[in-house]
Order: C-alpha cells, then structure tokens, then sequence
C-alpha cells in the first residue's frame, strides 16, 4: 500500500497541518478520525486494513487529516462563541485546501481532467463530522459513510445556539431545509449511507431522528441499523465497512 505524508500551514486555522495518504489511485475518500483524533489513527487503529482491497485495487485513495474538537466539540469549558467560529475555520479546511488537495492528486493519479467528488468518511464524532460535510457541501461530497454518530450540535454545546452550531448540526438545518431546496436533488444524485447499531454504547436517537427528516424531505440517504449485539466499537465498524463499501463504489 502506497502511503504518503503532508505537513502544510493551513491560512484557514494559521497553524500547520498534517495528513497522510493512503493508495495510488481511485476515489478520493476523507476519513475524519473519532473524537480528538489524529490523521494517524486510521493506520493506528487498523482501519487501514478494512479498506485494503479498495486501496490496493487501486478503487480509493483515503485522505486521513486531523481533527481540531480538542479546541471545538470536546472544549466544554471554552467560549461557545470562539469555540464554534474555530470549528468553522476547520471547515473551511477542509473544504478549500483538504479537497483541492485531494482532488488534484485524484485527478493526477487517474489521468482525470474533471473535478471528483469526495467521500466522507467516519466513526463516532468523525461520522457526525463526516455527514455534516455530506449534507452542508454537496457540491464537493458526492459519497457518505458514517458510523455510530450523533447528528446533533448540543452534543458538543448544550443549549448553546447560535448559527454556526446551527449550520453544524444535522437534525436542526436539514429540519429547516425547505422541501424544494436544490440541495435535496444533489443529495439523491450521490450516496449516502448512515450506520449505527443499537448495543453498547452506541446512541441511536439522533440517527432515527435524521432518518426520519429524510424521509419527510424526500432525501434518499440509506440508514442502515444494526443489531443491539453491534457495539460501538471499531471491531464492528471493521464489518460495517466491509459490508458498505461495495455498495458506495461500485
């Protein structure tokens, strides 16, 4: 497996930032590791051999980056205010240098001329991640697979609103979102595919919440619940890939 190291300075969070890069050629995929995580952890945890045959077979290229909710989600006793601005400068990471980036190398190594569409890609805090860049930049997200999250913005700030944890809380602007919103047809033209399992530790509400909102708004994302023998854990998320994958790609 080819793997490739980046440390940038990044304008949008004025600090450096570093990913690696996992496969030669295919899709580009974004993995946004679990709460606090590093952009290490998808080799660290082995997640890396879950999507090996896909990277191997030259079907991906995953993207693994770094996570800020150390100074964002996790920093409970930090300003709402300041934590919520900083979040967004993540972001605008992401979406305005991670995916060029991504999409550049992509096209490089495929002999693409086009601009590819990214898959999102996470567990835990990183699926709530993951599904917010889906469902706020479709655009530039054309694929989605998120597992165990939790879709909501007081996960991370209470009772704290304003409108950026708005616009980062799933189950409240796509809630908002008007039935005719353009939006929902470029949801419905890529795939998303939502995950969580019902045993330890897992909690299911805010992904029957969002499942339901879809419904009503006509979004055809595929919510998929596993048993109340499915912990969250990355042994099960190991399964939930391989079971998934196949359905996202090809």
């Amino acid at each position: 497996m080819e793997t490739q190291y980046f440390k940038e300075y990044s304008a949008a969070l004025n600090r450096d930032m570093e990913l690696k890069v996992y496969g030669h050629a295919g899709r580009p995929v974004l993995f946004i590791p679990c709460q606090n995580g590093r952009f290490f952890d998808f080799e660290n945890f082995h997640m890396t051999d879950a999507w090996q045959p896909w990277i191997d077979a030259g079907k991906v290229m995953v993207f693994s980056i770094d996570t800020m909710d150390q100074e964002t989600w996790s920093n409970e006793t930090g300003d709402p205010g300041w934590r919520s601005w900083r979040h967004e400068q993540w972001m605008n990471y992401i979406c305005d240098e991670v995916v060029p980036f991504a999409r550049n190398m992509a096209n490089a190594r495929n002999g693409w001329t086009g601009f590819p569409g990214v898959i999102a890609f996470g567990c835990s805090l990183g699926a709530t991640h993951a599904a917010n860049l889906f469902f706020r930049r479709p655009d530039l997200f054309d694929g989605l697979l998120a597992l165990s999250g939790i879709y909501t913005g007081s996960y991370g700030w209470g009772d704290y609103m304003d409108e950026r944890v708005y616009l980062n809380s799933p189950v409240d602007y796509l809630a908002g979102m008007p039935e005719d919103h353009p939006y929902i047809s470029q949801y419905n033209s890529h795939k998303g595919i939502i995950v969580v399992g019902q045993g330890a530790w897992e909690v299911p509400d805010t992904t029957f919440r969002l499942r339901d909102i879809c419904a009503q708004k006509g979004i055809g994302v595929w919510f998929d619940v596993w048993g109340w023998d499915v912990k969250h854990d990355w042994d099960w998320w190991y399964k939930q890939v391989t079971y998934h994958v196949p359905h996202l790609i090809d």
